[in-house]
């Protein structure tokens, strides 16, 4: 028994002096920029290397769903009912209680624009009647997609270490949703939602501030950091950019337009397709809570500002432009099928490190 003992302290100071050095290599977070018409690499840094998406897992719920609404299972009428499963996840900010109602056009909207993590369930829910069965779906598509970095755990990017990604997957999942659905897009270009009177803001700087922003999605976990992925159209040339593990708002926002002002301006080369990409499953995905949530956050937000000083005083800003943004106002009612059961009071928990809102 000791000896378990001291080879679980011995795990455990090899994660930590693991976290450590990757610190000191804290410029190293996956970066992707890609011509979408060609599917040629402009950029890339580290675009194999796993990586906890966030919310941005939520551009593989939205696959899942639109595939039902082309295949008939649903329609964008379906009610989509908040369950008690649904209105236990973390990190609210919608407001909806247990049997709240909604059309499925405007749970989408919900998930997508205000990165709802309740109603992404939801959602899935409606879809596949059961959440495990609608993340059966999502990790289907991933590997018909050939995501083979890739592996989903819920439809909302909550902090689980078996959902994760890499910069090369979620490049080739955005261009196919923009490719297949570009029905749908609408859904990734609102700057806000206001449901039931509750205003919920997108996190996406770019689409009120980058002229030809597309859309698409962000995330933030403390142990992801602020993830983009952005699609972007100029003169004709419409790019995709992927920004995982940034530090703060400023430096994801500024990072991915920067990306994609040189993209568009022709200073950056093509290397190569996004599916040559190696992805790199001998990689553990980098866990940045002690970098960005704790009493040590300061310095490294330091260190990166220091690499990207985009957008501060005295330096240049790559978001020049005010671009009226799109709201989304959502009206929800009381479902006639609600069973109000109340749940078992859960045990009290031990104190968990910040993990962020997904969003």
């Amino acid at each position: 028994m000791m000896r378990t003992i001291l080879a679980g302290r011995l795990g455990a100071g090899v994660v930590f002096a693991a976290s450590l050095f990757a610190w000191g290599a804290a410029s190293a977070t996956p970066v992707l920029v890609v011509d979408t018409a060609s599917g040629q690499v402009l950029y890339q840094e580290d675009a194999g290397v796993p990586w906890y998406p966030a919310s941005t897992t939520k551009l593989m719920t939205a696959l899942v769903v639109f595939e039902a609404l082309r295949s008939g299972e649903v329609t964008l009428t379906t009610p989509v009912m908040m369950t008690r499963n649904a209105t236990k996840q973390a990190f609210l900010e919608s407001g909806l209680t247990f049997g709240r109602t909604m059309t499925l056009e405007d749970a989408l909207f919900a998930a997508l624009t205000a990165s709802a993590n309740d109603v992404a369930v939801a959602l899935a829910e409606a879809v596949a009647s059961d959440e495990s069965l609608f993340v059966q779906r999502m990790n289907a598509q991933a590997t018909r997609l050939g995501m083979t970095g890739t592996h989903f755990s819920s439809p909302n990017g909550l902090f689980d270490r078996s959902n994760y990604s890499t910069a090369r997957d979620l490049a080739i999942l955005g261009m196919e949703i923009d490719r297949v659905f570009p029905e749908y897009s609408r859904f990734f270009q609102g700057s806000a939602v206001v449901i039931d009177g509750k205003e919920v803001k997108s996190n996406n700087a770019l689409l009120t501030r980058f002229s030809g922003t597309v859309g698409m999605k962000t995330g933030f976990l403390c142990a992801s950091g602020r993830n983009y992925v952005g699609l972007a159209t100029r003169n004709g040339k419409r790019v995709m950019v992927v920004v995982l593990g940034a530090t703060t708002e400023r430096e994801r926002n500024e990072r991915s337009a920067q990306y994609l002002t040189q993209a568009f301006d022709g200073q950056l080369t093509a290397s190569g397709s996004v599916e040559a990409v190696q992805n790199r499953p001998e990689v553990v995905p980098q866990d940045m809570r002690i970098r960005l949530c704790t009493d040590k956050s300061a310095a490294y937000e330091a260190e990166r500002e220091a690499l990207y000083p985009m957008g501060l005083p005295g330096h240049e800003s790559f978001l020049h432009d005010q671009i009226a943004g799109q709201v989304r106002t959502i009206t929800t009612w009381p479902s006639d099928t609600a069973v109000d059961v109340p749940l078992p009071k859960p045990r009290p928990l031990q104190p968990q490190p910040a993990t962020g809102s997904a969003g």
